[in-house]
């Protein structure tokens, strides 16, 4: 038995994972390697392409696995694709057809991923479960466990983890967090993996490999296309400008592919779809001070004081805005220092004190 305890590690067959598992192995923990199998591309009906993503490829499950043997540890497939089904893709078409943005890969990790980790965990007797995530996670002097940013700020996961329990958290391990992208494909190099090194990763949603997430819910939902087609495109004062293919087609700050000429650029600056109308605006009229934020997560802090101040992230690439928290009872209300631009409703909302996660929440409204 290792001194350092037995850790579950979450291996897509990727880079990261795989080094993440193997930094592990040569540090003296007991590893298990496990890979999940969230979804089958095939079922999702897009395009002609043969091609899977990460968590669902078969070829990814091959080289995780080839890994772990290679190294002497075991390797498990745990197949959760029926609660993937049933939670994140629902939520997906769900919220866009409540004219809203969903965040699937936050509301995987929060609600799927690592609670099946942890299960998975406990029945085979592990101490941790670790992952490929560029984050930190620390124990606060308070006593709580906290998310910090990763070292590479071009890689940072932070945003995508804010709602990960005190649970989950002081049990996770996330090696990657101190270290820089090239030094994790120097790493998988050198410990004999070059063709990882070179090994191009993928961005698109797992279950939308095609990137057309329009095409996934017409599929998805049988008829959408149908109900929702001609639907309005109206001004700020109500002013119809012409003709939509639906509301859920679009999103807040969207430009392209409106297919409407206004002799000025045109930006999607709200969304009804209790009466499929679709408001165009100019670029300052998607400008706010203020959102609501709901199902709050707090991490580093049991809770805050109202007028606590945070930098506040609205999407994942974001660099972030000064801002003060507020209690309200409806949720947390944030008022910028400045204006922010694009605040999308479904989106996730992250503070931060300095590179630590004070907690997430989902928004619900920009102006309140």
């Amino acid at each position: 038995m290792s001194k350092k305890g037995k850790v579950m590690v979450a291996m897509s067959g990727g880079i990261d994972s795989t080094v993440t598992a193997l930094m592990l192995h040569h540090e003296g923990y007991e590893v298990l390697g496990i890979t999940m199998k969230t979804w089958d591309y095939a079922t999702s009906g897009g395009g002609t392409s043969k091609k899977e993503t990460g968590c669902c490829n078969i070829d990814s499950f091959n080289d995780a696995r080839q890994a772990a043997v290679h190294h002497g540890f075991p390797h498990y497939i745990l197949d959760i694709r029926d609660e993937f089904g049933g939670f994140v893709i629902e939520n997906f078409v769900g919220e866009y057809l409540a004219g809203r943005t969903p965040n699937p890969c936050v509301m995987c990790n929060t609600h799927i991923k690592w609670k099946a980790l942890l299960k998975r965990a406990n029945s085979l007797g592990c101490d941790f479960i670790a992952t490929g995530h560029y984050a930190e996670v620390r124990q606060h002097t308070n006593g709580r466990y906290v998310i910090s940013k990763g070292l590479d700020e071009t890689k940072d996961q932070s945003y995508v983890l804010w709602g990960l329990d005190q649970e989950l958290l002081s049990r996770t391990i996330m090696p990657l967090g101190k270290y820089r992208k090239t030094e994790i494909r120097q790493m998988a190099h050198d410990m004999g993996y070059p063709e990882l090194a070179k090994k191009s990763e993928s961005y698109e949603i797992c279950f939308v490999p095609d990137n057309d997430y329009r095409g996934f819910l017409k599929r998805r939902v049988d008829g959408l296309e149908e109900q929702v087609d001609g639907g309005w495109f109206i001004d700020k004062s109500g002013k119809k400008l012409g003709k939509h293919k639906g509301y859920p087609f679009y999103t807040i700050g969207q430009r392209k592919g409106l297919e409407i000429a206004l002799g000025k650029p045109a930006y999607v600056t709200a969304i009804h779809p209790e009466n499929n109308t679709v408001v165009l605006g100019e670029e300052t009229d998607l400008e706010q001070s203020e959102m609501l934020v709901t199902k709050i997560n707090w991490m580093k802090y049991d809770g805050i004081t109202d007028g606590q101040e945070a930098i506040t992230k609205i999407r994942y690439k974001d660099r972030g805005a000064l801002s003060n928290l507020f209690n309200d009872d409806a949720g947390l209300r944030i008022k910028f220092y400045e204006n922010v631009k694009s605040i999308a409703p479904g989106q996730s909302a992250v503070f931060y004190d300095g590179n630590d996660v004070i907690g997430g929440g989902v928004i619900q409204s920009g102006k309140i």
